[in-house]
């Protein structure tokens, strides 16, 4: 990757300096940026990407600031939306955030000797003229309904205030949602597979875990970190994570046989700015390790049996007051609390609706093959907040953590942990502050103190409550997979789903708490319908023609190799139960029909019920078959 003078790029535009006479100067100073991009957030979290050039952007600013550019239903994914017969789609300007400049680096401009830039606008998108669509409108409209009613349910619950450290509603200047996201990704080198018992060994002996990164990935990171402080993404440090094996260096002096998980952390921004600042990491990122031959990947499970990649969400509330001062909405006065009713609240409202969240959370097979107990997966809908309040800790086997620093106020947050890095962040913040709204809004106007705010959340199984569940517990100080079994997460906290189809489902079996969604019409019935039917269409699709052919190419490589060579009654019991296991799987007769097509029917057939039932069943006999496969095959000699 050659070497740039990053001080004479251009990497942002902040919105005070977007108006037409300001662009004006900055991109005749850049003429290296060739290009305009307008990016859109469909319902999927899919954006949208373009080559305009910069003349058009210049010719008529305003004119291109109101009408954008047009696209069609079948360019973004809005289903019952943007259908082919009503497929108007415009892609329109968001002056209120900043703008990026993407660099091409390996398109070079002669004149500058700089990289050729596409300036990416985040924009929303507008069906019909009317009608403003997409994730990245839900999350504006979330925040925008949060900041208003927040204060309106402060104002007419007045004894809030005692709990915090200003006196009234008309104190306050702003309220501001901060939210950020850490991104985990797994880097190797092309065509490279991986040794999945290497990866298992080096993991479990925490070898890769924070450890010095090395040749190409060490120069891949230090130049991604630079790049994206130049952003001004406020970067916080890059380092390893847990999965990995250490790379080789081969005999012309490179390094080959990368296998490794890293991870970047950023500053906080606000709410709608942070979805976006994501967005573009990720595109940073994976173009820059791919300049130095390194595949990206931020998927949640690459490889099965070793650490997935989680994107932990990080959200706050402050308020700046008229005299100046930042407070946390969620601080208690003097630190007196963990929180006060206000954060007892937002945080209750999120695990009492965690229902509804999670089909925005987990939205992809991939994310369940995460999710699993064991890898510091958040499996179970429960949080903890510490073992004192003077002592703040953090329990990483939890769902939802509280985030608390002694001395530091501002520092109090919460930790959603079960997002990946390919999850919907827009949707996953919006629903989250909606699902907060919630909590505050009932603990409010039932006049709960944070000490009676605790004594709820910490409520035993069976105990009922004004606001949580009877047959729930919220909280736990404990490692939740060696505290409790199996059974006794899935009574206390509830059993999570384990396919996309069960996670949807809560849609219409919790339709009192996906009313929360809907309060001012933030989500419509339509737009949950449109999330709905994309997600389920992605799933049957991916199930359909991808997991199923990937299975049968597992059983089909299964083959015999002890005939003809020495081998023991082990060797013939053992390949018999394989045998057994690949007939079932993948072999058809007049009589059965195989695991495999009994799925690949049910999908035909609209059957999702039973196709995520039997996916379930092949998801455990693929890997006992695996599992038996390399027992087998170690025992040959």
């Amino acid at each position: 990757m050659p070497d740039f003078d990053f001080e004479k790029m251009l990497f942002t535009i902040p919105p005070d300096k977007n108006d037409e006479e300001e662009i004006k100067k900055i991109l005749g100073k850049h003429p290296e940026i060739r290009f305009v991009s307008l990016v859109g957030i469909d319902i999927g979290g899919r954006d949208t990407d373009e080559k305009i050039p910069v003349s058009v952007l210049l010719n008529d600013y305003e004119e291109f600031m109101k009408t954008g550019v047009q696209t069609d239903g079948s360019s973004v994914v809005l289903p019952k939306i943007a259908d082919l017969n009503n497929a108007k789609v415009d892609i329109i300007p968001d002056k209120g955030v900043n703008w990026y400049v993407d660099h091409n680096y390996n398109h070079i401009d002669l004149d500058t000797e700089l990289p050729v830039g596409t300036l990416r606008i985040p924009s929303f998108l507008v069906h019909n003229d009317t009608a403003e669509v997409g994730a990245r409108v839900i999350l504006r409209d979330a925040v925008y309904n949060f900041k208003r009613d927040i204060k309106e349910i402060m104002q007419e619950n007045p004894y809030i205030f005692s709990e915090l450290s200003f006196e009234s509603v008309d104190d306050i200047d702003e309220i501001i949602l901060t939210s950020a996201t850490e991104l985990e990704f797994w880097v190797k080198t092309p065509d490279d597979d991986a040794d999945k018992e290497s990866l298992y060994t080096a993991q479990t002996l925490k070898e890769q875990y924070w450890k010095r990164t090395i040749g190409p990935v060490r120069s891949a990171l230090e130049k991604s970190l630079l790049i994206l402080d130049m952003y001004g993404f406020g970067v916080e440090m890059g380092h390893k994570e847990v999965g990995g094996v250490k790379a080789k260096m081969g005999n012309a002096g490179n390094y080959d046989h990368v296998m490794e998980q890293l991870e970047i952390d950023w500053k906080y921004a606000t709410a709608l700015q942070a979805a976006d600042n994501e967005n573009m990491i990720k595109y940073v990122v994976r173009d820059v390790f791919r300049h130095h031959g390194l595949d990206v990947t931020f998927m949640a499970k690459p490889v099965k049996g070793v650490a997935g990649s989680g994107e932990h969400t990080h959200m706050g509330i402050s308020v700046r007051l008229k005299d100046g001062r930042l407070v946390n909405l969620f601080e208690a006065k003097n630190g007196s609390d963990f929180m006060n009713a206000i954060g007892f609240g937002a945080l209750m409202g999120i695990l009492k609706n965690y229902d509804v969240i999670n089909p925005f959370v987990s939205s992809s097979n991939d994310s369940f093959n995460r999710l699993k107990p064991g890898f510091e997966a958040p499996v179970c809908t429960v949080t903890s907040l510490g073992h004192s309040v003077d002592k703040p800790s953090r329990n990483r086997t939890v769902l939802l953590g509280l985030v608390r620093e002694v001395g530091n106020p501002l520092a109090t947050r919460f930790e959603l942990r079960s997002p990946n890095p390919k999850s919907n962040t827009y949707l996953v913040i919006a629903s989250c502050y909606m699902a907060m709204l919630d909590g505050i809004k009932v603990a409010l106007e039932n006049n709960k103190t944070a000490v009676q705010m605790c004594e709820s959340l910490s409520k035993r199984y069976s105990e009922e409550d004004f606001y949580l569940e009877k047959d729930r517990q919220y909280r736990s100080e404990y490692h939740v997979f060696e505290h409790y079994t199996q059974e006794e997460r899935n009574k206390l906290f509830g059993k999570a789903p384990a396919t996309v189809w069960e996670n949807l489902k809560n849609f219409e079996k919790h339709p009192e708490k996906l009313a929360i969604f809907k309060r001012d019409n933030v989500m419509t019935d339509l737009t949950l319908e449109s999330y709905k039917t994309a997600i389920l269409e992605q799933w049957v699709t991916e199930l359909h023609d991808r997991i199923i052919p990937g299975a049968k190419k597992i059983v089909q490589s299964c083959i015999p190799e002890h005939i003809g060579r020495q081998c023991t009654d082990l060797d013939v019991v053992t390949w018999e139960k394989i045998n057994d296991l690949r007939n079932y799987l993948g072999k058809d007769s007049i009589a059965e029909k195989s695991l495999l097509t009994r799925i690949t029917n049910a999908l035909d057939n609209g059957y999702c019920e039973e196709a995520s039932e039997l996916q379930l069943e092949m998801q455990a006999k693929i890997e006992e078959l695996q599992k038996l496969y390399a027992e087998y095959k170690k025992n040959l000699l």
